[in-house]
């Protein structure tokens, strides 16, 4: 079967494409708040400072001699500020007190010294907009709206050219009263400074900084990716080694957390494949030899009995029989376990007496071992019903009972033990013979495991038996296990719940 070619980008061009759209959107940024956007955020900043002024200043006319820190604020901000003190008489409001800072930033109210103006022409546009307005003006503007509305009596002649050189400015106006109930009429103008050089400037550093932004990301890129991309290949090129057969393939831990976590778990998944070949190697060693000893017996007897017509004995016919009974055996344990772990095999559960159950098998079991002199002892003290599938069940307790005659000393002793724990009833099957060491446990139950590695024929039926066990139990939810201790011998066990 031919491996499909993956007609995807490899990790080193998709590393550079996204770093080249993280590029491209920093880029469009700086682009938009930089050139774009930047005359609206510089007069947004300009409107939200003369903003702060004016709450400052309303502070600082509490104070005894305001003036010292209203130049100081001027000098900071770069910013004029003209305080104009109200009073009314019979209707009609007229300035008593006058104050502007140092820093006036109007080069055509310089000329005009239209502070009369300034009164009359904003007061009257702050009373209409509800005590504060702020526009955006230019000098020549500020100049026709002042001659238009009064009239100009300035003292000199004012230059043909003032106000028309001059950049923009923020007007602020506000009414507002003091603690002692006196009001104010405060202005502000604030000169807005042209951006056209800046913006410029920005574009030709923008070009230069696209430049060698898509450089270093070209670099970073080829770094990034071979960084990412190495350990992955290496795992790549083991993973071809593995699918080929070779379990000894290593794969890296090295690099970043991922990685050796993923290098980490195929070392242990090649781990257990080996083992599970291995066991596969010798499951088909161990059928084929449990298929031959019988196949090889039934032949040779076969034409002993045909060539020497005085051999035609019904003891040699009973061979014959008991060896095609061991292949039938071992024929349907394989189906056996075939249908549990398929899930194909439903339980049958019925209440029955497990005492009773046990004392049949164990009657069956030993007629076919009574002559060669084993021992088998059965120790209950009272009769427990529990709800299982019987005929399985029983199957269960028969491979336990085959496991330890196969397995049991010199003694040829087997003991079965009935232990009532509360709600549940446990079965121990125990042998004495030479133990199992306790690494070796957790593969018992593994079909045809060894742990001397040297295939022992059983007694009665197949080495498939703790495998059936296994699958039986768990199909009942049943707890079990094995304990053993090298030299005395070993106890397997389940439990099941017991119905009163």
């Amino acid at each position: 079967m031919k491996r499909n070619k993956h007609k995807k980008l490899s990790i080193k061009v998709k590393i550079f494409l996204y770093l080249s759209v993280f590029v491209a959107l920093m880029l469009v940024l700086l682009w938009l708040f930089q050139v774009v956007f930047l005359d609206t955020f510089y007069k947004a900043i300009k409107t939200n400072e003369i903003n702060q002024s004016a709450t400052l200043i309303r502070s600082l006319v509490e104070e005894e001699d305001y003036s010292a820190r209203l130049d100081e604020l001027s000098a900071k901000k770069e910013i004029s500020i003209r305080l104009f003190t109200l009073t009314k008489e019979n209707g009609i409001t007229s300035v008593s007190n006058f104050y502007q800072t140092a820093q006036t930033r109007s080069q055509a109210l310089r000329w005009i010294g239209g502070d009369r103006l300034l009164f009359q022409q904003f007061y009257q546009q702050a009373t209409e907009n509800g005590g504060k307005f702020l526009e955006k003006f230019s000098e020549s503007e500020l100049l026709n709206a002042l001659k238009q509305s009064a009239g100009f009596s300035g003292r000199q002649p004012i230059p043909p050219d003032v106000g028309r050189q001059m950049p923009e400015s923020l007007l602020y106006g506000e009414l507002f009263q003091g603690s002692d109930g006196t009001e104010y009429f405060l202005l502000i103008d604030s000169q807005i400074t042209p951006v056209d050089a800046t913006v410029s400037t920005l574009r030709t550093q923008f070009v230069w900084i696209a430049l060698i932004l898509l450089s270093f990301s070209v670099v970073l890129a080829l770094l990034i990716a071979r960084k990412i991309s190495k350990p992955i290949i290496q795992i790549n090129d083991s993973a071809k080694l593995l699918a080929a057969g070779d379990y000894s393939a290593q794969f890296t831990s090295q690099g970043y957390k991922e990685i050796a976590e993923l290098g980490d778990t195929l070392n242990f998944a090649a781990g257990e494949l080996s083992k599970v070949d291995e066991l596969r190697r010798e499951l088909i060693a161990n059928i084929s030899h449990d298929l031959r000893t019988p196949l090889t017996m039934i032949t040779a007897y076969s034409e002993v009995m045909r060539d020497l017509p005085g051999e035609n004995t019904p003891e040699n016919v009973q061979v014959i029989i008991d060896e095609a009974r061991r292949l039938t055996t071992l024929v349907n344990d394989l189906l056996d376990i075939s249908k549990i772990q398929s899930g194909a095999q439903e339980l049958c559960l019925t209440e029955y007496n497990l005492t009773e159950s046990i004392h049949t098998t164990l009657l069956r079991y030993s007629k076919l071992v009574e002559n060669d002199g084993y021992h088998i002892r059965f120790v209950s003290d009272q009769e427990v019903f529990v709800q299982a599938d019987e005929s399985k069940l029983s199957q269960v307790i028969y491979n336990l009972i085959n496991n330890a005659v196969t397995y049991t000393g010199k003694d040829k002793a087997v003991t079965i033990r009935q232990i009532v724990l509360g709600n549940a009833v446990r079965i121990e099957v125990a042998d004495t013979g030479d133990g199992i060491p306790a690494d070796e446990l957790p593969y018992i139950w593994d079909r045809y495991y060894k742990v001397d590695k040297t295939h022992k024929r059983a007694r009665v039926g197949t080495g498939l038996g703790l495998s059936i066990v296994k699958a039986v139990l768990e199909m009942h939810g049943a707890r079990y296990g094995v304990s053993s201790i090298p030299g005395q011998g070993s106890t397997f066990w389940f439990e099941l719940p017991s119905q009163s």
